[in-house]
């Protein structure tokens, strides 16, 4: 696929790419395991276990429902993996400083979320 208009990124993969001028995909069926590291380290962020067990939920519900999870419903499934002392909204921001929607929701090859909703 061809690469947007933004910048060329230091990681080849990525700039094969179609994205939108944050970095989000334009079609989330163009992602692929691959792109969690050069997309991770886009995002200035280390791929942790805890990262990445987020990426795989994000990815497995899309996959399953068409649709980007809220904060709300991976809080949830984090509270039943982690314990709800370790899915809360303070530590889902340790996790991903920018915020759920702006680098977890990107790393995981989501199109930009319509709502932003997800971080609330």
């Amino acid at each position: 696929m061809a690469a947007s208009a933004r910048t060329l990124s230091p990681h080849p993969a990525l700039d094969q790419l179609a994205r939108d001028e944050e970095g989000f995909l334009l079609d989330a069926r163009d992602w692929s395991s691959e792109l969690i590291e050069p997309l991770a380290v886009e995002a200035g962020l280390e791929l942790t276990a805890e990262r990445r067990e987020v990426i795989a939920f994000i990815r497995g519900y899309y996959e399953e429902r068409a649709c980007v999870p809220e904060a709300r419903t991976l809080l949830r499934h984090l509270a039943a993996v982690w314990g709800p002392e370790r899915a809360s909204r303070r530590a889902l921001y340790r996790l991903f400083p920018r915020g759920y929607g702006q680098q977890a929701c990107k790393i995981a090859g989501m199109t930009k979320p319509r709502k932003l909703m997800l971080d609330v």
